[in-house]
């Protein structure tokens, strides 16, 4: 049995051109760049930037903002080389698909799947929770039993059947209504940056360095892995409490990398994919250092409230107006982070579909839309009904071992892929490889190993899960099988469900 076969470049791209499987092209570096930008600026601004400051690291959190940011450049530009070389849908998928096989494709194409189902559906509810928020503001009161935290949250399976139907209609149609939340998400965050101005206090940014100190400890399964098996234990402001801020907010850059799925629906994918993960990736961070300083200066760093941090610093100085608009364009800068993750997702399964790692039926699109329509739906209807009906908050981690294990594959991939295919034209190349990649592979490792030992424990679960599929169906109706010459041997194998024998001649 070859677990490592691995599919051509050539092959993938010209999967692209087979009209069953043909997405329209119609986007642009522009669309890109704001695709990328309404994923990652989310949740991570309006909470994780107070939380960060007021628990591990002061008003430094702008540093480990920009050491963070620096971390994920190195697997932007990783993604950014695949995509410009690999322009197809499926993101990590399909570029471990074309270095390091088959095997591997899968279980990164599963990893993202818990990535993308389980973030549309945490994010979603979060959008249920700052509605209720804004609506009570204006005096309207949800029944407990249908909103967040209650028996069915109909706010967040509204929401997410709203935004199926608009990714099915299509990617163009989706991108204008996401560039224009991303438009006002972006004109709030801004307006929080310049208003901020008027109430910082310099005396609040003193110490910039908050001496080290003990944080609280956890044990069993709460506590990281790398404190079960290195005895590292974790601190809190000081040096440590910097790295240990860019560890935390690290994961509020994730999102950057959906930008790949959409390759094969990018006029120019060679120039604009590089274009719109880089760009989007640079404007987040500049973004984040600013509110970062902005909050941190009108607040002091432990006074900052943890769950509401930017509007609450302007309830802080009496603004409550300020406070209602900061809170609507959490609304709708969270809409866009549900749309990007569903719309990566259905192009996700879309490539996996049209490899026969997954039923092919549902890789066909419409003939009208030009989006894969089957997909759509299913994605739509896990999402509304994990959103509606699981408590998942305690599975946010899940979401970034999924995300970190991609990256770490993607990293090496880029290394593999230039020693095996160095003829490749490149649009875009990762300087100093392979030393950048392999030190993109090891930092997101590291942050693999900061996260706590039950997340793992799921982690493993769902891998489990993953190759159970893979070698019962997935192995026997790839493609790359059953495109290749039917030996005798691979023809009972198909019937009997049993392996057939080793042989070149069907990787």
């Amino acid at each position: 049995m070859k677990l490592l076969r691995t599919k051509s470049i050539e092959q993938s791209i010209a999967d692209t051109d087979e009209p069953e499987y043909q997405l329209k092209k119609s986007l642009t570096a522009l669309d890109l760049t704001v695709f990328g930008v309404g994923v990652v600026i989310g949740a991570g601004i309006f909470t994780l930037t107070g939380r960060a400051a007021h628990n591990v690291a002061g008003p430094a959190i702008v540093v480990s903002f920009v050491i963070a940011a620096f971390c994920c450049a190195l697997a932007a530009m990783c993604y950014a080389e695949f995509a410009s070389t690999v322009p197809v849908s499926g993101s990590a998928y399909t570029f471990s698909y074309s270095s390091l096989g088959e095997l591997f494709a899968w279980i990164i194409g599963w990893d993202l799947i818990l990535e993308m189902f389980l973030g549309a559906s945490v994010v979603a509810q979060g959008w249920s929770a700052y509605l209720g928020v804004m609506l009570e503001k204006f005096g309207i009161v949800l029944p407990p039993a249908i909103s967040y935290g209650g028996v069915i949250d109909l706010p967040a399976v509204a929401l997410v059947l709203v935004l199926g139907v608009l990714v099915t209609v299509g990617i163009k149609e989706s991108m204008r209504v996401n560039m224009i939340l991303v438009g006002l998400k972006l004109f709030i965050v801004l307006f929080v940056i310049f208003a901020g101005l008027m109430f910082i206090d310099p005396a609040n940014y003193s110490p910039f360095v908050p001496p080290a100190g003990p944080t609280e400890s956890t044990s069993g399964l709460t506590q990281p892995v790398i404190q079960l098996f290195f005895g590292m234990q974790p601190s809190a402001f000081g040096i440590g409490g910097i790295f240990a801020g860019a560890a935390l907010v690290f994961f509020a850059y994730i999102g950057f990398d959906v930008v790949a799925t959409t390759a094969e629906e990018t006029k120019n994918p060679q120039r604009d994919l590089p274009i719109g993960i880089i760009a989007s990736l640079t404007i987040c961070t500049i973004l984040y250092c600013a509110v970062a300083l902005v909050v941190t200066g009108m607040v002091p760093y432990d006074q900052l409230d943890p769950k509401a941090a930017l509007a609450n610093a302007f309830a802080h100085h009496g603004q409550q107006w300020m406070a209602t608009l900061i809170s609507a364009g959490a609304v709708a800068g969270l809409t866009t982070v549900v749309l990007t993750l569903m719309i990566g997702a259905t192009r996700l399964i879309f490539a996996m579909c049209r490899d026969a790692l997954l039923p092919m039926n549902l890789a066909k699109v419409h003939p009208k839309y030009r989006t894969p329509w089957l997909i759509t739906a299913i994605v739509t209807v896990c999402v509304a009904l994990a959103a509606g009906l699981t408590p998942v908050g305690m599975l946010e981690e899940m979401v970034n071992i999924g995300t970190l294990s991609a990256f770490v594959m993607v990293s090496i991939g880029i290394v593999v892929l230039r020693r095996k295919r160095p003829d490749l034209p490149r649009a875009f190349k990762v300087p100093l490889s392979p030393w950048l990649p392999i030190l993109s592979a090891v930092i997101c490792g590291y942050l693999m190993l900061n996260l706590s030992v039950e997340t793992w424990l799921r982690f493993l679960i769902w891998l489990v899960i993953g190759f159970a599929i893979y070698f019962s169906y997935s192995y026997w109706h790839s493609r790359l099988l059953t495109h290749a010459p039917i030996r005798p041997d691979m023809l009972e194998a198909m019937e009997t469900g049993h392996a057939p024998r080793d042989s070149d001649d069907h990787r």
